[in-house]
């Protein structure tokens, strides 16, 4: 009998706070997938050729799983408050009828151990369902190919994921039932009433709120126009002003909102028909109440939104940095020849050519260059250090630029082309001599004039950084042969064939053809030492900050959902009232919807206008997206991310809605009938 009322109970909770259960869902979901990082394919492609920086990544995942532990903790101890409290009766009643404390809190303890058993019953298979998927995908992206996914559990994962989400569940109801176990059934029978609203001076509410816009204006300013271009120290005095005035200025805003609402709803009550001015003093009372509750969520809102943008923007950049070539191999003519008579390696390549680049004994006139940085604001680190050391011809890199069907430069007429490979992270760089470039700019050379193509060449020339440019120019052949030192190939890039690549997937493929110039004794290197890197930093920065936005835009919204549903549960003897004052159901219910979009767009409008200047400025300061990186890409999965945001945002106002509704027509039925 005792175990039957627990499941019926556990099922009546689950199906009454649909908000909750959900999130706790989603919570497993989110645990399970990062714990099982090191088993989805990408990482196990990447330990075997970044295996130290693999194993560091693996060292932060437990840091970011108690990090994640510590927030989810809060998300269930309100949802876990507000059930309690809407029990309080049942609780009281329990104890009227003879029911033992002990008995009341085993019980309790024994429905939330169903209640989770029942949550990852369904979780797990979702989160094993949904890294599967996310393996399949990331095999394609990267070119693994999906003979290079196979399918995976990580048993390490679940019991972390069940032991984490039980000690949370437990802990949060321990807290919650030592104040009930001391509760006397009269105290909670009369659980309804509600907590006085403490009045606030006019005064004070417009001090707060006008000093709170003014902070945060004071942090819009800082985030647009004071990073840019900042030195150290000054960045950091600047960021840490930054952080102070947007947290206190949320607070504060928040804190004197109530009494501006108060101030706008007083102007408009005469002209107010039904249930217009209960609607909106309901929502005024909720943010007298809830205001640091509100300025929190908006603040994980704002966090939440900084981080998925942050991680897509890093997938992007990562993931469509060109691939120039698969191999680079160093050796004598006669040895590459050799090589590339071999009747394995010969029928994976496509095409292959010697690379010309080398330091040169030539000193060139860059006046025109240097004079153009200095008209350019900002340049003034290049102006210093700007050297040009080596050189490289023409006709190796339009063969690089045709194998990878891009346009091939034209050097006739005296031209030459400025070329750089700082890698990744350097734009402003990039950004700054493009500026000049643009402006029309030459080189003397040898006592000629050579004009400079208006655009930076930045294709790297070898498969891996083995050889990283700061600057070089790109010459015609003839030119070449007078200003290199060395005339000799520098190395023989290799392209693959792309039916192979097509067949076996990009990955595969060079792990094939890698396996064929390993036995040679050759020096090389290989398309997968870059991508290794850039599939590192792409799982390390994207994936964990993702997975912290996601995780920070179900606390907020749940945290919002159920502040509202706590403070309703306590103004219910309103309610009450207004039906005995002959109010209908439906218009109560209407009222509610009112209040609830009113209270989710009290947050998500500060949240959203604070992201908007947030990711601005990182955009802007800290980091970029790569030049060359799709528009279409970004737009695509930028709309994507908006609408899934959206699409979340309406699903929990939707449950809120629903949630809310049903008690006040419960109300209908118990308290009038």
């Amino acid at each position: 009998m005792f175990f039957k009322q627990v499941r019926r109970n556990a099922a009546r909770n689950r199906k009454g706070n649909s908000l909750f259960f959900g999130s706790l869902v989603i919570a497993i979901v989110a645990f399970y997938t990062l714990l099982s990082l090191g088993e989805q394919d990408v990482m196990r492609f990447l330990a075997t050729i970044e295996s130290d920086a693999v194993r560091k990544l693996m060292m932060l995942v437990p840091f970011v799983y108690v990090v994640s532990l510590f927030f989810v903790f809060f998300l269930v101890y309100f949802a876990c408050k507000y059930q309690i409290e809407s029990r309080c009766r049942e609780f009281g009643m329990y104890l009227m009828l003879g029911m033992k404390r002990s008995r009341l809190f085993l019980m309790l303890l024994s429905e939330t151990l169903w209640s989770s058993l029942v949550s990852l019953l369904i979780g797990l298979p979702v989160a094993l369902f949904l890294t599967e998927g996310i393996s399949l995908v990331t095999a394609k992206v990267v070119g693994l190919g999906i003979l290079g996914h196979r399918i995976s559990f990580s048993a390490n994962a679940v019991l972390w994921t069940v032991c984490g989400f039980v000690i949370v569940q437990l802990l949060s109801m321990l807290i919650l039932c030592i104040p009930l176990g001391k509760a006397e059934p009269a105290r909670l029978f009369s659980s309804d009433s509600s907590g006085k609203q403490a009045p606030t001076p006019a005064r004070k509410s417009t001090a707060f709120f006008t000093f709170g816009i003014l902070l945060l204006l004071i942090a819009y300013y800082f985030g647009v126009f004071a990073l840019s271009g900042a030195d150290i120290p000054a960045l950091t005095g600047d960021m840490l002003l930054l952080l102070a005035s947007g947290i206190l200025g949320t607070f504060f805003l928040y804190r004197g909102l109530g009494g501006f609402m108060g101030k706008r709803i007083s102007r408009k009550s005469r002209n107010g028909a039904g249930l217009t001015n209960f609607t909106g003093r309901q929502v005024q009372e909720n943010v007298l109440f809830q205001y640091k509750s509100l300025a929190v969520s908006s603040l994980l809102l704002l966090i939440a939104l900084s981080c998925i943008s942050y991680g897509i923007a890093v997938g992007i950049g990562r993931t469509t940095e060109s691939r120039s070539t698969d191999f680079s191999v160093m050796g004598t003519d006669a040895q590459v020849s050799a090589v590339l008579k071999n009747p394995e390696i010969d029928s994976m390549v496509e095409t292959s050519y010697p690379v010309y680049l080398s330091m040169t004994k030539t000193m060139f006139d860059t006046g025109s260059i240097i004079g153009t940085l200095k008209t350019i604001p900002k340049a003034d680190n290049i102006v210093q250090n700007f050297h040009l050391e080596y050189v490289l011809s023409e006709t190796s890199y339009n063969r690089m630029m045709s194998a990878m069907g891009k346009k091939k430069l034209d050097l006739s007429g005296k031209k030459v082309a400025l070329y750089s490979t700082m890698g990744s992270g350097q734009e402003n760089f990039y950004d700054l001599l493009n500026k000049a470039l643009n402006r029309g700019i030459s080189i003397g050379i040898n006592g000629d004039t050579y004009s400079l193509l208006p655009e930076l060449c930045r294709d790297n020339i070898v498969a891996d950084r083995s050889i990283t440019l700061y600057a070089a120019l790109i010459v015609p052949d003839e030119l070449y042969r007078k200003l290199a030192i060395d005339t000799e190939p520098f190395c023989y890039n290799i392209h693959l064939k792309k039916s192979l690549t097509d067949e076996l997937g990009l990955m595969q493929a060079i792990q094939k053809m890698d396996g064929c110039l390993v036995k040679t004794g050759l020096e090389y290197d290989s398309y997968l030492g870059g991508i290794g890197r850039n599939l590192f930093y792409t799982v390390a920065a994207s994936y964990l900050t993702i997975y912290l936005g996601v995780l920070f835009l179900l606390i907020s919204n749940t945290v919002v959902g159920l502040k509202y549903l706590i403070q309703q549960r306590e103004n219910k003897h309103r309610y009450i009232t207004l039906l005995m004052l002959g109010a209908g159901t439906e218009d109560l219910c209407r009222s509610a919807e009112k209040q609830i979009r009113m209270f989710f767009a009290l947050v998500l409008s500060v949240s959203v206008c604070n992201s908007i200047v947030a990711i601005f400025a990182m955009f802007t300061n800290f980091t970029r997206l790569p030049t060359g990186t799709s528009t279409a890409t970004v737009l695509v999965l930028a709309g994507v991310a908006l609408a899934a945001f959206i699409g979340t945002e309406i699903i929990y106002i939707s449950i809120v809605r629903r949630t809310a509704c049903r008690e006040i027509r419960m109300l209908k039925v118990t308290d009038r009938g």
